[in-house]
């Protein structure tokens, strides 16, 4: 069975950290160079997780301050 791509599996462990609450509202989630570094991965995955976590609303992103977990993830 062939893996999902390295983006979905970190949407997947940002989302699951959440439902957990490991991480909670208003918590700054790991730069793109410490996500790079965790996932040993190129620039574009880490990248995009972010784009479609924010597109899903379950993160919110400020310009020069980083991504947060929404105030209101979804359930």
């Amino acid at each position: 069975m062939p893996q999902a791509p390295l983006y979905e599996q970190i949407i997947t462990d940002v989302s699951t950290s959440i439902r957990a609450r490991t991480l909670q509202p208003g918590d700054k989630l790991p730069s793109i160079a410490e996500m790079r570094e965790q996932y040993q991965s190129s620039a574009w995955p880490v990248r995009y997780a972010p784009r479609i976590l924010g597109e899903r609303g379950w993160i919110v992103t400020r310009q020069g301050k980083g991504s947060f977990v929404a105030p209101e993830p979804p359930a």
